[in-house]
């Protein structure tokens, strides 16, 4: 298929750039996949389209505190890093000779910038920490390096990121001066990802608790989220494009509850893309079921044609054009039904993209 077949005209102006207040008190269209009909509500409402012993399946990985703005030392140049990844150990990625990391540092592959005087034996100092850049990263990717963050300070070295860091919007959101914590979802409890799991930033700990009482189950699993959620796909056709790698974690509790439900015919909805990888992904084939996961890769790249083997429903955001999201959801509902939908979507005022209104497709 063409990458032009998912794209669709997004007005700058329907791109969200807050939150809704409450949570819940964003709008939802609820898109029956079989068929393509559409109905509007408020996402508080959720419940009147779930049946007592669905799943939901949330993601809950939390954003770290991944942007850092510094100096350079020496010259005083503004310098900013990104972090994407804590590396396992020295010899993971970088020779741990060259690298000279120590027992108390951290190694990180991160993005920089200014990319171009950002080589290795650099330096950037922020208040109680410095990262020296170590080495090119193995990706190749341009702007990324491995860098070696070091505490400065009295404060231990996470204390001091926390304090440093800020959580990174998506570089759509421009000016947002609200509460950060609005960045992350109330379940949030693994601090890995370096983008939120949107769609689950409608969910407030009250709606949650009226799902549970009506009879609605909770999986929890998680996906390390990175900077290629947000990145479109540029090449003409979409099965030459490959997908990021990411690491995620389902749990046997988290099988159980699915399995459960499994048996009495009812239905597994994914909170998010995310989810629906990390629940896909784990899918074995072999044994006809899903097997726990704890920290493995995937770069599971759903498109249409795909056959679905854990998941029903989705709970999502609407998407970027041209993006692996907007595939993925197609995937599961039909490209024309979907572009539709955006199309309705976009005539009615909804709000677009990571802090806008969501969907549910059942």
């Amino acid at each position: 298929m063409l990458t032009e077949d998912f794209d669709y005209p997004l007005s700058p102006d329907a791109i969200a750039q807050a939150p809704a207040q409450p949570r819940d008190s964003c709008r939802l269209m609820v898109l029956d996949k079989s068929d393509g009909s559409i109905r509007h509500t408020v996402f508080s409402r959720i419940a009147e389209h779930l049946l007592p012993g669905d799943v939901l399946v949330v993601n809950e990985t939390k954003v770290m505190p991944a942007r850092l703005k510094g100096t350079r030392k020496g010259s005083g140049g503004k310098a900013e890093l990104l972090l994407l990844r804590r590396l396992a150990t020295p010899s993971s990625d970088v020779d741990a000779d060259s690298a000279g990391a120590r027992p108390d540092a951290e190694l990180w592959e991160a993005l920089v910038k200014p990319g171009r005087r950002l080589r290795p034996g650099a330096v950037i100092e922020f208040p109680g920490l410095c990262a020296v850049v170590r080495d090119w990263s193995r990706t190749g990717t341009r702007g990324q390096r491995v860098v070696e963050l070091q505490g400065t300070g009295s404060v231990s070295l996470d204390d001091a990121l926390h304090a440093a860091g800020r959580l990174p919007l998506p570089p759509y959101v421009t000016g947002f001066q609200g509460d950060e914590g609005q960045y992350q979802t109330v379940y949030a409890r693994h601090e890995q990802s370096v983008a939120a799991p949107t769609a689950g930033l409608h969910f407030t700990q009250e709606l949650l608790a009226q799902l549970e009482g009506l009879g609605v189950k909770i999986a929890k699993v998680s996906l390390a989220v990175g900077l290629d959620t947000f990145r479109p796909v540029v090449e003409e056709r979409i099965e030459n494009h490959r997908i990021h790698t990411e690491r995620y974690w389902v749990d046997e509790a988290a099988i159980r509850v699915i399995e459960g439900a499994q048996a009495c015919g009812r239905r597994i909805i994914a909170v998010g893309t995310t989810s629906v990888r990390c629940l896909e992904s784990a899918w074995d084939d072999a044994a006809g079921r899903l097997l726990p996961r704890n920290g493995e890769a995937t770069s599971l790249y759903i498109t249409p044609g795909y056959r679905f083997k854990a998941v029903d429903g989705l709970v999502t955001n609407f998407h970027v054009p041209r993006s692996t999201l907007l595939m993925l959801v197609s995937s599961l509902a039909g490209r024309e039904k979907v572009l539709i939908a955006y199309a309705e979507a976009a005539a009615k005022g909804y709000r677009f993209l990571s802090f806008g209104d969501a969907m549910l497709i059942l």
